[in-house]
């Protein structure tokens, strides 16, 4: 087994999320335990390293030569997880060092030098359950984190169901919280996306009967609501950083619902007008525009009537 692989093992002992299984974190911890190709783990030891130092380790002992501007990857991806994994600590000679200094060092600690040191001994184990119990598992923090960052969705029925964090899942939320009970009451969702698990709600059933037809390659809004009295499609883009209906995504939607019997009706939801405005000038016309933030008030972007479906142009 290369030293390599005993540091990522090491790495993944002591609990360290995925992000930090890599051959960065590997040369990382090598080079804090000063442990080259050919020396033990029992001789490991804890040299006060600039991440300048910790990358000239790796070129000289390992052949590896990060560009110069990796420095700040090694630091935030790598070193950072270690300080909070308590493998690590910043400035034990100086404490008090700003953190912006160019003297700013890095150390292994105390509470983990016998796990490294006992590597591939029958002491390991023990080792690694000590240093967890004093200190945890850093994966297992960042999942609980996550899982308090969750935004919420509630639906109509009363469930509740957890959506990764992010400014684009509270604006589709928002939509079904409170531009659904404005504009669409009554309608049943069809389609929710989530950014991370892709579709949080998709009713096959309902879709097909309209003659959708949803493979993971087609592109449906991020939020499909259907009123069945009215016979209305609301199309709706969930826009945080790019893609409202445009002229180009409203022809590629209607392409897609060329079959589709149901009268469209096509929006744009943002968060708040600033956002807006970046995309005004991309609105198509004949689509309605929703601002989260002003959940009363509809932008109507010219046509014969105000938020309802158009005949589809000839």
């Amino acid at each position: 087994m290369s030293k390599l692989e005993d540091a990522l093992k090491i790495i993944r002992s002591l609990g360290l999320p995925s992000g930090q299984h890599n051959e960065r974190s590997a040369l990382s911890l090598l080079a804090l335990a000063n442990i080259g190709p050919d020396d033990p783990w029992s001789r490991a030891r804890q040299p006060l390293l600039r991440i300048w130092d910790i990358m000239a380790f790796m070129r000289e002992q390992y052949g590896k030569d990060y560009a110069a501007n990796s420095r700040e990857t090694i630091r935030r991806y790598t070193i950072h997880q270690f300080e909070q994994a308590r493998i690590v600590d910043r400035n034990p000679d100086q404490p008090s060092r700003p953190t912006n200094s160019g003297k700013t060092v890095y150390s292994l600690t105390q509470d983990v030098m016998p796990v490294v040191k006992t590597f591939g001994t029958r002491n390991f184990d023990q080792r690694v359950e000590e240093f967890i119990s004093c200190f945890g598992r850093l994966q297992e923090q960042y999942a609980k984190q996550r899982k308090m960052e969750q935004v919420r969705l509630h639906l109509p029925e009363g469930t509740e169901i957890a959506l990764s964090p992010g400014k684009h899942n509270e604006l589709q939320v928002a939509v079904i919280e409170e531009f659904g009970p404005r504009f669409a009451p009554g309608s049943r969702i069809l389609y929710f996306g989530d950014t991370a698990r892709k579709h949080i709600i998709r009713d096959t059933q309902t879709l097909l009967a309209l003659n959708v037809r949803v493979t993971e390659h087609d592109k449906l809004p991020d939020v499909v609501l259907y009123a069945k009295r009215k016979q209305w499609l609301f199309l709706v883009e969930a826009v945080t950083s790019h893609g409202p209906v445009n002229p180009k995504r409203h022809s590629e939607i209607e392409k897609m619902l060329a079959a589709c019997p149901a009268h469209r009706v096509y929006v744009t939801a943002f968060l708040n007008r600033a956002d807006f405005r970046k995309y005004a000038g991309d609105i198509a016309w004949e689509t309605e525009v929703w601002i989260a933030d002003a959940a009363d008030h509809m932008i109507h972007f010219n046509g014969p009537k105000f938020l309802g479906p158009f005949k589809t142009r000839q």
